[in-house]
């Protein structure tokens, strides 16, 4: 069986970990403003960015990478 690599201890995962939360909050905020306000269909595309490093944090932490 191959080994997984876990590379980071626990205050790397914890701060990846709450990165990806307040990356994932940030998202939920900024689509909200953005439904909201009526803001153009093609805004939402900006949204990719931060729900993008959340679910890395996210990831990262629960895999310890």
């Amino acid at each position: 069986m191959a080994s997984i690599a876990r590379n980071i201890g626990a205050g790397g995962r914890r701060l990846r970990l709450r990165m990806g939360i307040v990356f994932m909050a940030i998202g939920v905020v900024a689509a909200a403003g953005i439904a909201i306000t009526g803001a153009p269909r093609g805004l939402r595309l900006a949204l990719f960015l931060p729900f993008y490093l959340g679910a890395v944090g996210v990831l990262q932490a629960r895999d310890h990478t």
